[in-house]
C-alpha cells in the first residue's frame, strides 16, 4: 500500500482495497455507471464526503467562536436562494 500521508483527497496513484457494499446500493451504483465504472464512482462520493465532514467542523467551530447562527436569519437567507418554503423550496 502507497503511504498517502502526503496526498490530498484526490490525488496520487490509485491503491486498491475491498469494500463491502449492501447488494442493493452496489446495484443501483453500476445500473448509473455500469460494472467498470464503480471505482471512479466511489472515489467521487468519498471525496465529496470528505469535503462534507471539512464543512461540518469548519461550522462547528464558526459556532464555537461566534454562536449559532440564527434560525429565522438562515430561513431568511435560504428563502433568498431557492423561494419562499410554501413553494416547496424550488426557486420562482
Amino acid at each position: 500500500m502507497v503511504d498517502d500521508s502526503d496526498f490530498q483527497p484526490g490525488d496520487g496513484p490509485s491503491s486498491g482495497i475491498s469494500v463491502t457494499l449492501a447488494a442493493g446500493t452496489l446495484q443501483a451504483i453500476r445500473e448509473k455507471v455500469g460494472k467498470r465504472g464503480v471505482s471512479a464512482y466511489l472515489e467521487r462520493a468519498a471525496q465529496r464526503q470528505i469535503e462534507r465532514d471539512n464543512l461540518d467542523e469548519l461550522i462547528a467551530d464558526f459556532d464555537k467562536v461566534r454562536g449559532q447562527a440564527d434560525p429565522e436569519a438562515v430561513a431568511a437567507k435560504r428563502a433568498r436562494l431557492t423561494g419562499p418554503a410554501d413553494q416547496g423550496g424550488v426557486a420562482a
